[in-house]
């Protein structure tokens, strides 16, 4: 049995993400600890369409999984992500390229309406045929952002004076794309 592979080039043609392998998640420092979310429903493409590689995703907010609901609740009103008014984060990229052994997605991170510039890196496999034969590309990033620049300023002061949220978001995906036929 071999594993997928490191490519020294993003692969060319248009990719889908398989939603049962992929995952989109976040972690905040929370009091002592690290919280972690997910959005349990999300899409990805990356294509080169243009003659250059792009990727694009986009998450509804009310997608959003957290074992509490009244959490659950709390993230979908004002104070985090206003899904009423704003009921989709999106990633759109300019350009995914290599830099060495990890691949780049410039691009920009829409959350509550407001975008912003990000870079998120990590590696890429593939391509390979998975069990089904199609062909199958990886692709894990990873990118920290202040909460704050998306309006999401929600904030408990603890009792020693310390705050509950962190203000640094890591953001993470684990995609794995399918290619078109």
């Amino acid at each position: 049995m071999t594993t997928a592979q490191a490519e020294s080039t993003i692969p060319t043609g248009t990719w889908q993400s398989d939603p049962v392998h992929s995952h989109a998640g976040f972690s905040v420092k929370h009091v002592v600890g690290t919280f972690r979310g997910s959005f349990n429903e999300f899409a990805a493409t990356l294509t080169d369409a243009s003659g250059k590689p792009v990727l694009t995703g986009r998450a509804p907010v009310s997608s959003v999984q957290v074992n509490e609901e009244q959490l659950y609740t709390h993230l979908l009103s004002p104070e985090f992500f206003d899904a009423q008014e704003h009921p989709e984060i999106r990633f759109e990229s300019k350009e995914v390229s290599r830099d060495g052994d990890q691949v780049v997605a410039n691009g920009e991170l829409t959350i509550r309406g407001v975008s912003k510039p990000v870079v998120a890196r990590g590696e890429i496999s593939g391509p390979a045929a998975g069990p089904d034969g199609n062909e199958r590309v990886g692709i894990d990033l990873e990118t920290k952002v202040d909460r704050h620049d998306y309006g999401i300023d929600w904030q408990m002061d603890l009792p020693d004076g310390g705050k509950t949220l962190g203000d640094e978001i890591t953001l993470t995906v684990h995609l794995e794309l399918v290619k078109e036929a």
